[in-house]
Parts: structure tokens; sequence; C-alpha cells
């Protein structure tokens, strides 16, 4: 993409889609994401994740959500403002693994102008993320923000 597109509130609607990717996470950067950040031998040791219940290497899920974030600020949540987030509920139903390649599709659930501000509103979003062979990695439902034309942060008025 070339360009980033950016949506105001008027741009979307129910139902409108945005894709992404991809991201591949290696062995690498499994294992140096759940080093830092999740230290769990399924995350950090390929041998004693065999005897796991993943019975192999796999990502934290954590790792998983944020190479999601990272493919909806490339570009796959295109709003103007950015990707700001009022709560958040994932689900894993399966695990990432070493060489996946991850993609998005963000569907718009619901949209709800704010009372007090009527310049913005509140998205809901369900995110699926993927791997290469279209088996589901996670399931994430969120609120976001998003903003009328001329009234997002930094826009001259």
């Amino acid at each position: 993409m070339s360009e980033k597109r950016r949506l105001y509130l008027e741009d979307v609607s129910i139902g409108s889609k945005f894709l992404g990717g991809p991201v591949t996470l290696s062995e690498e950067a499994i294992i140096a994401f759940a080093s830092e950040f999740d230290p769990q031998p399924f995350h950090t040791d390929p041998e004693a994740a065999k005897a796991t219940v993943f019975k192999g290497l796999a990502a934290s899920g954590w790792h998983t959500a944020c190479a999601t974030m990272r493919l909806l600020v490339d570009g796959a949540m295109p709003f103007v403002g950015g990707s700001v987030g009022f709560g958040v509920e994932v689900a894993w139903p399966r695990p990432v693994r070493p060489g996946d390649a991850l993609f998005v599709e963000v569907e718009i659930l619901e949209i709800k102008p704010s009372s007090s501000k009527p310049q913005q509103a509140t998205v809901t979003l369900k995110t699926t993320t993927t791997n290469q062979n279209g088996e589901t990695v996670q399931v994430m439902t969120s609120k976001n923000l998003i903003f009328k034309r001329g009234h997002a942060p930094g826009e001259s008025r």
C-alpha cells in the first residue's frame, strides 16, 4: 500500500471490512518475545515444548495479539487519529507456530455515536487473525474511537 487510506466516521458503516497481512513469526522471534514477556517452556524451549499441551513450540497469545496490532496499525484499521481502543475481549482457538504467516480481517459490528462528544463515536470491531492455511488463531472484539471529518486530533478546523 503506497499511500495509506485513512477513514473518518462518515466513511464507514456496519459491515465494513478491512484486511491486512501478512506478518510471519519466526522461531527466533517467538522465543525472543516469550523470553522477555511470557517465559513459559512451550514458548521458549522447542524441545521442552514437545512434552506440553501444545506438542511443540507455540507463540505466546500476547505475541499473536502484538502481531495483530502491527497489522492493524499498518493499515487494516485505517482510522484517522489511529487505533485508540477502549477495551478488548480476546480468544486464541489455535496456537501460532514458527513460520506461520498471519493475516487479519476487521469487521465493524456496531457504531455508537457519543452523546457527550458529537464529533466522535465508538465502533465495535471483530478482528479475526488467521494463519496461512486460513485457520483462525485469534478472535478479538474491541471498542475503538473514530472521529468525524475535521475533528481528529491534529486536524485544522
